[in-house]
């Protein structure tokens, strides 16, 4: 299993905390030495990673349905709540994300929307949003800059602009922003130009450590679009970008503002729907090379999200035409999450998590790749469930 350092530490401390309730060291025996002692204390037991134990008790259907995230319009309460129970045999999704038509007047309005989309205050869904600022914003009183409004500026102040941003985020309930562009446009004229942080690898690099830094320990960050959008020409909501660029060139260029945002400490890694050839002829979201790259060469122990699997739908490739298909393969190919916009019905989301189950009780999809996805998405969950939300 690999997941966030947050989850690690909560089983490290449970173990430091029984240690440090043993007894001292045996004293030493008459002649000096450590005499054996009939009663000597056991070697504590080490208590249970409390994540594992918690996806370990989820069924099947609750494991599936917890690594959907999910849509639908409107702000109305009743049906959100019923959307979010919508999972596999009626488990609750596990994410759900803010789009324009969900947002209230003003932060204190949007509360009660967010408010409805947690089912269980002890175990709160990833309520995520796409608040980049500028060119991508949600919130209409989000006046800040974004993107290339960024770009010559220094980093104090984007950190300071993220900063401000996040607190908006959380005021409304949200709790994960896909906000931070880790792409790096190949030229001004690229499709992701607008919304990058950075013209190249290591002005990027800077300004995306300082956005992750600035959304520290108010929202949860995520870097987009991994492997990187601006080698890739073309718009992923519409075609599946392609290049031909070599690992080795990756490595040097749009691998650096990833790696940056993933050592500041992001929590969240998105991949886009974007073919590098010379890797995978796949796409990202779909490669288990790329996440193997992402795991192990990286380093990134967060949770994985696809972009929007409904985005594959609308490529125009064949293969890529079934949305709660492309979701489970979604799973397969490593990610933890699989997010779904375009095409987002009050049923899909259980739709894609019932397959999810079929696939494991078929082989297709080994359940132990099921389990480790769900113990990363419950790992952030359960870090949110020891954070109050901002008043």
């Amino acid at each position: 299993m690999r997941r966030s350092a947050w989850g690690t530490a909560i089983a490290a401390l449970a173990v430091i905390a029984l240690v440090g309730c043993a007894p001292a060291t045996a004293p030493a025996g008459p002649t000096g030495s450590r005499a054996a002692s009939p009663t000597a204390t056991p070697t504590p037991t080490p208590t249970p990673d409390p994540v594992q134990a918690a996806v370990a008790r989820m069924s099947p259907a609750q494991q599936a349905s917890s690594v959907v995230m999910g849509t639908i319009p409107g702000t109305d309460p009743a049906a959100l709540r019923a959307f979010m129970a919508s999972g596999a045999d009626g488990a609750p999704l596990g994410g759900f994300i803010l789009m324009g038509d969900n947002i209230a007047a003003d932060a204190a309005a949007e509360r009660t929307v967010t408010d409805a989309l947690t089912l269980d205050a002890d175990l709160p869904p990833l309520i995520a949003i796409d608040q980049e600022g500028g060119y991508i914003s949600r919130l209409p009183w989000d006046t800040l800059p974004g993107g290339r409004g960024l770009q010559a500026d220094d980093p104090a102040r984007v950190q300071q602009v993220f900063a401000q941003r996040a607190k908006m985020v959380a005021e409304i309930g949200a709790n994960l922003n896909f906000g931070v562009i880790a792409d790096v446009p190949a030229n001004p004229t690229a499709f992701i130009a607008p919304r990058a942080l950075g013209a190249d690898p290591s002005s990027a690099a800077a300004r995306v450590t300082a956005a992750v830094n600035g959304e520290k320990g108010v929202v949860l960050s995520t870097l987009k679009h991994f492997p990187g959008h601006g080698a890739t020409p073309g718009d992923s909501h519409v075609s599946i970008p392609h290049t031909d660029l070599a690992l080795a060139q990756w490595r040097q260029g749009p691998a650096v503002p990833f790696q940056a945002g993933i050592a500041a400490g992001a929590e969240v890694l998105m991949f886009g729907h974007l073919a590098y050839a010379a890797v995978d002829s796949a796409p990202a979201s779909l490669s288990p090379r790329w996440h193997e790259i992402a795991r192990d060469e990286l380093g990134f122990a967060g949770l994985t999200i696809t972009d929007d699997i409904g985005m594959l739908t609308s490529s125009g490739v064949p293969a890529y035409r079934g949305l709660v298909a492309d979701g489970v393969a979604a799973i397969a190919a490593g990610n933890d999450m699989v997010l779904v916009i375009a095409g987002s019905t009050p049923q899909t989301a259980g739709q894609i998590a019932r397959a999810i189950v079929q696939a494991v009780q078929d082989g297709r999809l080994p359940a132990a790749r099921l389990q480790d996805a769900a113990e990363h998405v419950m790992a952030l969950r359960m870090q949110l469930a020891t954070l109050r939300p901002a008043q």
